[in-house]
């Protein structure tokens, strides 16, 4: 499994004969230094250039070239070599570009001798660098690890060198640039990007700068990266170009459940030799046909002032439609908020190892430990400490600046599938004639970007049942101290979401039940109860539990047979063909040993038959089934009605904090909304 790494992150390496790719879009030189144990490079033989490409264990390329493959064996390196460095630079002197932020971010990625990825870099955040250090493999206590590094140097490559101990930094860099600029004519232009439906494109993401912006994304993804549920929880996949780039684009628009590339073009033109007369090549399609209606091109952002940011533009990633654009670049936002907090929590902590350190070497020395010596080691080290958390706090603050600029763009410009409840969108609102790619289930966001969210989508149909948790986290304390308040507020969620479900689907093609066998939400259902939506009368005690939830395992039952035996037109002439969702208020209330079997037989195969289940329920009041029912809790996607930050992002490590959609207090919208769901359906069924 490939590990995406975000600056400062390391990987262990199981693999001594390794190849490393990297792909940027535009011709750059790429080199590898050699280093001893404490990081320096001991003259201009350990590095591996254009002039120089092969040394002991490590070869690169001769010429500059949008895409390179480095080979490295790790263990025929020198016993000395304790580090190796992959540095790329742009080539100075030819007419190029001459620093990174005006060129695709460049994408590094060690793998094996059999293509196999081991780890990956996109290394973001360059602006006015023209050398980086994008990678680095090291040794440490006997075994190797690949960690991203992206430090950059304004300076070039004189100064990538020089900052590693080269006396010859100026010479070396010269050098380089001279046999590039000899072999530039040779080199390699970018291979125009291939996609395919749900996969990653393998390329540095296209800038938000110019006339080179185009809406090309690296990574993602979303892998199913995203938390359990995150802006996808089931179908995540996490998911780019880095914060700041202005596009959302991202990585991440790539993750399962997220097609960030569009689909390849059929072009029905064959080029053929030209000849006598001929001018150019030969149209073998039907005169009055249309193979395939091409895709609409993403919008594209107006010019960039020099020195300020690309406007944000709503729709600025791939895809085949409006509503694929924005889901993609929804999902680029949230991983473009991802690597910017992680790379700011990574230097955080480097910055208080570091000061540990100096603090530890200072203590160590009985002499420096009494005296003004002592005192002036600990405020340097302080000093450090604070200059490296406020540099590292000033990137964080610039890339969520144009995050926030992007979110204000794409927000207003978002489907009612992917909107708020109080987007003017839903006030345009009209029953749909198909079902959207995804569902927004709420809002995501870190302790660093308060003032940021990310809409959290989840895809259609639904692969896992809701929970609306009633119970009190830890984060409820303060916030509601009444346990009849917070049950009242999980139904309404709940109900909320169903409504979003009703909304969002063509007329007849989702039905919704529900079971409140206390009678104890009938406030909160009273949108869905008036209007006439729901597909019966809400059944209430043991009687009415029994009866829905045998009615939708015999659903189940029949489908999965029909399924199995390849007789889905065999089924029965009444069994309603529609999406079933079961909303389930204040479980286990009114429920028996037999009626909890069912409901968990619902949990696990109902999805894949069109049966979706909404549990709200404290899972305190069912401690007495004990363990029985942890499966059911966990084959859920567990959602609170109040903010909380319970959802887990194993991609980099982050704890979400989940924000629900709420109706705006006092508005009329959802009986607007389930007033005209209701008028399509009575159409639909005359």
């Amino acid at each position: 499994m490939t590990a995406e790494l975000v600056r400062g992150q390391n990987h262990p390496l199981s693999q001594a004969r390794l190849e490393i790719r990297v792909s940027a879009g535009k011709p750059v030189v790429a080199g590898a230094t050699l280093s001893d144990e404490q990081g320096r490079v001991r003259g201009v033989e350990w590095v591996a250039h254009p002039g120089s490409p092969t040394l002991p264990g490590v070869e690169v390329s001769k010429q500059a070239a949008a895409d390179h493959r480095l080979a490295c064996d790790l263990d025929a390196l020198p016993e000395t070599v304790h580090r190796v460095s992959v540095l790329l630079a742009l080539p100075s002197g030819v007419g190029g570009p001459v620093r990174f932020g005006a060129v695709a971010a460049p994408f590094v990625a060690v793998t094996g001798l059999d293509g196999s990825e081991v780890a990956s870099y996109t290394v973001t955040g360059l602006d006015a660098e023209s050398a980086v250090v994008a990678l680095e493999l090291y040794r440490r206590q006997g075994a190797w690890k690949v960690r991203a590094v992206g430090q950059g140097y304004s300076g070039g490559l004189a100064e990538l060198f020089a900052d590693q101990g080269l006396s010859q930094a100026h010479q070396l860099a010269g050098g380089i640039n001279e046999a590039v600029a000899q072999g530039l004519a040779r080199s390699v232009a970018a291979p125009p990007p291939r996609t395919a439906d749900g996969d990653r494109t393998r390329h540095a993401a296209t800038p938000a700068l110019g006339q080179d912006q185009g809406g090309s994304a690296s990574q993602g993804a979303p892998g199913q990266v995203p938390p359990h549920g995150h802006p996808g929880g089931q179908g995540a996949t996490a998911p780019g170009t880095g914060a700041g780039s202005g596009t959302g684009s991202g990585a991440g628009g790539a993750q399962s459940g997220y097609p960030a590339a569009s689909a390849p073009t059929d072009p029905p033109a064959v080029t053929q030799p030209g000849g006598p007369g001929t001018g150019g090549p030969v149209n073998y399609s039907h005169p009055g046909r249309q193979a395939a209606a091409p895709p609409t091109p993403p919008p594209t952002a107006p010019p960039a002032r020099p020195g300020q940011p690309a406007q944000p533009v709503a729709g600025d990633a791939n895809g085949w439609s409006m509503e694929e654009r924005l889901y993609n670049q929804v999902w680029g936002m949230f991983e473009d908020l991802a690597r910017t907090t992680a790379a700011y929590r990574s230097a955080v902590d480097f910055a208080e190892s570091r000061m540990e350190q100096e603090l530890d070497k200072v203590l160590s020395d009985p002499r420096s430990r009494i005296g003004g010596q002592g005192d002036a080691a600990r405020e340097t080290a302080r000093a450090k400490h604070a200059e490296l958390v406020d540099r590292a706090r000033q990137v964080l603050d610039r890339d969520l600046a144009q995050l926030v600029a992007e979110s204000e763009v794409v927000e207003p410009a978002l489907p009612p599938a992917f909107a708020r409840w109080d987007n003017p969108a839903w006030h345009a609102y009209r029953v749909p004639m198909e079902i959207p790619m995804a569902l927004r289930l709420g809002d995501l966001h870190l302790p660093e970007s308060a003032g940021l969210s990310i809409p959290m989508l989840v895809r259609l149909p639904l692969e896992r049942g809701l929970w609306i948790d009633s119970g009190r986290a830890a984060s409820f304390e303060g916030s509601i101290t009444d346990s009849d308040d917070l049950r009242r507020l999980a139904m309404d969620t709940a109900v909320a979401h169903a409504a979003r479900l009703l909304a969002v689907y063509p007329p007849g093609e989702y039905s919704v039940h529900v079971i409140d066998a206390a009678g104890s939400a009938a406030s909160s259902l009273a949108p869905l109860v008036n209007t006439g939506v729901l597909a019966g009368p809400p059944a209430v005690g043991a009687a009415g539990v029994n009866d829905v939830l045998t009615r939708l395992t015999q659903r189940v039952d029949l489908v999965q047979m029909a399924v199995r035996g390849g007789a889905a037109d065999a089924l029965p002439p009444d069994l309603d063909p529609a999406e079933q969702l079961l909303v389930v208020n204040d479980f286990p209330h009114g429920f028996d040993d037999r009626a909890v079997t069912r409901l968990r037989y619902l949990a696990d195969e109902g999805p894949a038959v069109g049966v979706h289940l909404m549990l709200v329920a404290d899972r305190e009041d069912a401690a007495a089934y004990g363990p029985l029912l942890d499966p059911l809790w966990r084959s859920l996607l567990r959602l609170t009605p109040v903010p909380d930050d319970h959802l887990a992002d194993p991609w980099v490590g982050h704890t979400w904090t989940y924000d629900p959609s709420r109706v705006p207090p006092g508005s009329q919208i959802l009986q607007h909304v389930l007033t005209q769901v209701a008028a399509a359906r009575r159409s639909w069924n005359r």
